[in-house]
């Protein structure tokens, strides 16, 4: 049994991987601008390499692709977690007001330097992105605060507290929106709805720490979340300092989350759908299900964003659009789903 979960896992990992590249091989060649494979070969290995594929691969195309890949296995990442530590298969990293923190924080940003950012320096570049990822730390920490409650994280506590706080949260950036320029009004109702259009490799350099060092943690502790499944009193029978490793697993998935949300806007449901995905693919040990996770969520994220660019072109439809469309019926699929065994 155990060797054959462990060659089901390697099976869908290894198509998972191969649906990926195929997804960033369609978007790489294929949009406003056609690029056949055999320049794209050329101008990655710089032989003789032409000015225009340069910029359609280097500036363009080749960024939001890495950053659709990043944001969806950060985000897949994290909604395993916190799906895992308050044992509800239908939260996800927005419920919990992180999105709402980022956003937020975006949207003061803009409002009090409205037209200071620019040039091409790594301040310029950075400093949005940084400043959306404070605010989502600190929505985070409102959050865990309280839903502390008699010396535990309360699972239903966390999440209710997440969604009032994040909908105050929403309610300050759509006030300073509404009071903005027109040109900064349209940035961020654009980057609140979830999109990586602007995406360039600063952006990348800026992210990729948090994914790299917090990702593996994950991974690693994915053993803990197998026990989260339990009653509190048999985890605590087997020596688990329960609380203690509840914290960190969620600071690891609130600082990826933030460090996605800082780059993309506020994408939904990547969180939601991933871990199901990975549920029915390769079971519930967290083990095989976090890296088939975060999988799923790059290829939706790669996915949404090749759709969006394309299928309206001229015009485009931002990523968070696209996968909202998606991950709306399915979240009445499985709250539907579970309202019939009576979870719900």
């Amino acid at each position: 049994m155990h060797r054959s979960r462990n060659l089901r896992f390697a099976g869908v990992f290894i198509i998972g991987l191969a649906l990926v590249l195929t997804a960033a091989y369609i978007s790489l060649t294929n949009g406003t601008f056609d690029i056949g494979i055999r320049d794209v070969v050329r101008t990655l290995l710089r032989i003789h390499p032409e000015p225009e594929h340069d910029l359609v691969i280097f500036e363009f195309r080749l960024p939001r692709i890495v950053i659709a890949l990043l944001v969806g296995a950060g985000l897949g990442l994290a909604g395993a977690v916190i799906q895992s530590i308050t044992r509800n298969g239908l939260a996800d990293p927005g419920i919990l007001g992180i999105n709402s923190g980022a956003g937020a924080a975006m949207v003061i940003f803009l409002f009090f330097y409205q037209g200071q950012i620019r040039g091409d320096v790594w301040l310029s570049i950075l400093a949005m992105p940084l400043f959306g990822l404070a605010g989502g730390l600190i929505a985070a920490m409102l959050i865990y605060i309280f839903s502390w409650k008699n010396g535990r994280l309360e699972p239903q506590r966390l999440l209710l507290t997440g969604i009032a706080i994040g909908s105050g949260l929403s309610a300050i950036s759509l006030y300073l929106t509404l009071k903005m320029n027109p040109g900064d009004f349209e940035m961020a109702a654009v980057w609140n709805m979830g999109s990586i259009y602007n995406a360039n490799w600063k952006y990348i350099i800026s992210m990729l720490p948090w994914l790299l060092l917090l990702g593996p943690l994950i991974v690693w502790k994915s053993y803990m979340l197998d026990l989260f499944q339990l009653d509190e009193d048999s985890i605590i029978s087997v020596g688990i300092a329960s609380e203690k490793e509840k914290a960190l697993l969620l600071l690891c998935s609130i600082g990826i989350v933030s460090a996605c949300v800082s780059v993309s806007g506020g994408v939904g449901f990547v969180g939601l759908m991933a871990p199901h995905i990975a549920r029915r693919l390769v079971g519930q040990a967290h083990r095989h299900m976090l890296p088939v996770c975060g999988i799923v969520g790059a290829l939706l994220v790669m996915l949404a964003d090749y759709i969006g660019r394309t299928a309206f072109a001229p015009s485009e439809l931002p990523v968070g659009v696209v996968i909202a469309l998606l991950g709306v019926p399915y979240f009445i699929f499985l709250l539907y789903r579970a309202k019939g065994r009576g979870i719900a």
